[in-house]
């Protein structure tokens, strides 16, 4: 696709209509469409807006983005961030202008969302024994000479189904084998033996064309630096050993890929990867890491690699849920209108931070807030002595986990410093 039609299919999302599919959206721009509604810099809180509402904070996604594009070149890797994070092509074009390989996606849904708006270069992190999915890569790769897909293969039974899938393909599908971080992890094939074996399996079939070894550290169980790194070793071992045999002589292949790196890790990818051996053919090292575009104030707030390396620099959480006071049935209690249905909850509860007074528009802390539990639509707050909060007040939260956020919102406000909606950001889930 050329970067024309790409520019084109991004800038039609503007002329998308403002309904009642996208919640938090002001009721009085109904048939606006988004560029309309964004060219109006409406005020978060006196434009219109209902909550619940889910924002972006323009200058920590800008500051994000710049932050992973400046460590993987000091690091020396490439860099294909995971799109299953947002699944939002605004976002991937702007990761890819900041210097990304491509995108990593998990299934083919998302492939064809990526492809939709031109995506050129995809790394699917997973096995793809879909007959049907695998004819539409393969139809994807024939139209188009400039698209490079690669995949998972992690047993010869899987290597089956694909050459099977595959026959009579123009052009071969390229893989990667991927190595289990251990007894406990996922997908990933458990031995060095094993490996090899589906190796042997690819280089067999006239379909498919074995390029690297990948795999996830994020998965090795107890994980801490000493495991990780261990696991990192070992996936650069086998990669040595495959070179050594000659499993990356297939015709056409100019590059090996190296590839790991979740949100949790990356700074051992990074260490573990800067000694990997000289080899026959060039190494893409490529980091996958997703959620540091619009980072959380939760899971990988405490997870971080900035954490552990602070002269790196330090990510900055992006959003903020805003939710109304709509009962106060005690000093200790109150009761917001968001809940399982607009906040991530699977791995720590929001987190109260702000508090917008109803009636003078002051925004404060919100000390002595916590939020407790989450019904499907009410977030259960507790509030410690003296605390004043309000029927009627907004109040302000964090989230935990980005991979559970943006998928409950069609389209996202994205809010600048200066309480402005300048953007808005839409999602494929």
């Amino acid at each position: 696709m050329a970067a024309t039609d790409r520019e084109d299919r991004l800038a039609a999302l503007g002329a998308e209509r403002v309904d009642h599919r996208f919640k938090g959206l002001p009721p009085d721009a109904e048939g606006l469409t988004v560029a309309e509604l964004a060219a109006e810099r409406r005020d978060l809180f006196t434009g219109g807006f209902t909550t619940p509402v889910l924002t972006l904070s323009a200058e920590a996604v800008e500051h994000n983005l710049a932050l992973l594009e400046t460590y993987a070149e000091r690091h020396g890797l490439a860099f294909a961030p995971h799109g299953k994070t947002s699944m939002a092509p605004q976002l991937f074009a702007r990761q890819i202008e900041r210097g990304a390989w491509g995108i990593t996606l998990a299934v083919p849904h998302q492939v064809r969302v990526a492809r939709a708006f031109g995506i050129e270069r995809i790394f699917l992190a997973n096995e793809l024994v879909d007959a049907v999915a695998l004819r539409w890569i393969a139809g994807e790769l024939a139209r188009d000479e400039a698209f490079r897909f690669i995949c998972y293969v992690d047993s010869v039974r899987g290597v089956e189904l694909m050459d099977q899938a595959l026959r009579g393909s123009a052009r071969r599908v390229d893989v990667v084998v991927e190595l289990a971080a251990g007894d406990g992890a996922r997908t990933g094939v458990r031995t060095e033996a094993e490996c090899a074996e589906v190796a042997d399996a690819v280089a067999a079939t006239s379909t498919l064309r074995l390029v690297g070894v990948a795999g996830y550290e994020g998965e090795v169980p107890s994980a801490d630096p000493e495991r990780v790194r261990a696991y990192l070793d070992r996936l650069v071992s086998l990669a040595a050993d495959f070179d050594e045999a000659g499993r990356f002589s297939g015709a056409g292949v100019s590059e090996i890929v190296l590839s790991a790196g979740g949100s949790a890790w990356f700074d051992a990818v990074a260490d573990v990867f800067a000694s990997v051996p000289e080899l026959s053919l060039p190494v893409l090292k490529l980091l996958r890491s997703g959620a540091y575009v619009s980072h959380d104030d939760g899971h990988y707030r405490k997870l971080t690699p900035f954490n552990r390396v602070p002269s790196e620099g330090a990510l900055q959480p992006a959003f903020r849920l805003w939710a109304q006071v709509v009962s106060r049935p005690s000093p200790e209690q109150a009761f917001v209108n968001a809940g399982k249905r607009d906040a991530a909850y699977d791995l720590d509860l929001p987190e109260a931070q702000v508090v917008r007074d109803a009636r003078t528009g002051e925004v404060r802390d919100a000390a002595g807030i916590s939020v407790t539990g989450l019904s499907d639509q009410h977030g259960w707050l507790r509030t410690g002595p003296g605390v004043s909060l309000a029927v009627g007040d907004w109040v302000g939260m964090g989230l935990s986990h980005p991979c559970t956020a943006f998928d409950k919102w069609g389209l996202v406000p994205v809010v600048g410093a200066d309480g402005l909606v300048a953007d808005y950001l839409r999602t494929y889930f």
